[in-house]
């Protein structure tokens, strides 16, 4: 089903973090189906070509720090504004380090939740009250499967994740019967700065940032109406 043809489906799509490879990929995914996409990326411009792949009605919204929530509700006010309504947003917005404990830098940590749990909790509390007024508020967070069970080095940004997974279900029993709320959890993501440092795995067992879009624009479809407070792991082939 695409996302223009029924009224119960998401047709105004808000993706933050749209500048990037998973981001770009699900406004792209988006777009296709449809939707009239809102980009809203920190980078003070799109990649080259990105806001055209998404069709002439998209709206790029750069230099936008979502830790701040005042900059968050004025990113989301103005999609709101421009379409008349907001009916998904989906937080692509986010970051990753590896340390270890002992030996990293303990301002990672704070650097971390900033980046994946404040991003996602100050858009979705500005959105919340579109989202409301839509047919079809959907909210799909992006957490990990590296934080159900955390390796060595993980522990700050496994936190953080994990911060998101907890966000995303208190969300949606706060916001049951009027917006769903669900998460993905990939593994590793198949994108030039993951091969380049991990340049020996088996690149082929990795999940693609197509293929993670499609689990998201599943879930803000209305065939995924009664779905909320879920974390699914999306995992590839690892």
């Amino acid at each position: 089903m695409e996302l223009g043809t029924d009224l119960s489906t998401p047709r105004i799509v808000a993706v933050t973090g749209a500048h990037g490879i998973l981001g770009s990929a699900v406004a792209k995914a988006a777009a296709r189906q449809g939707a009239k996409v809102v980009l809203i990326d920190h980078a003070p411009r799109a990649p080259e070509g990105l806001v055209e792949a998404c069709g002439r009605d998209a709206l790029e919204l750069s230099g936008v720090d979502l830790t701040d929530p005042a900059a968050a509700r004025t990113a989301i006010d103005a999609a709101a504004a421009r379409f008349g309504g907001l009916d998904a947003l989906i937080n692509v917005a986010g970051g990753f380090a590896w340390q270890t404990l002992a030996d990293g830098d303990p301002a990672v940590w704070d650097r971390l939740y900033a980046m994946n749990v404040k991003t996602a909790a100050n858009t979705a509390r500005a959105a919340i009250p579109h989202l409301k007024a839509s047919t079809a508020g959907r909210i799909v967070n992006i957490g990990a499967n590296g934080a159900v069970k955390a390796g060595a080095g993980m522990g700050a940004y496994a936190a953080s994740k994990a911060g998101v997974h907890r966000l995303t279900e208190s969300l949606a029993e706060e916001l049951k019967g009027q917006v769903t709320v669900n998460a993905v959890l990939p593994s590793i993501i198949d994108t030039p700065t993951n091969r380049a440092d991990m340049p020996k795995a088996d690149f082929a067992s990795w999940v693609t940032p197509d293929e993670l879009a499609a689990v998201i624009l599943f879930l803000i479809s209305a065939a995924a109406s009664a779905v909320t407070g879920a974390l699914i792991p999306v995992t590839g082939r690892v």
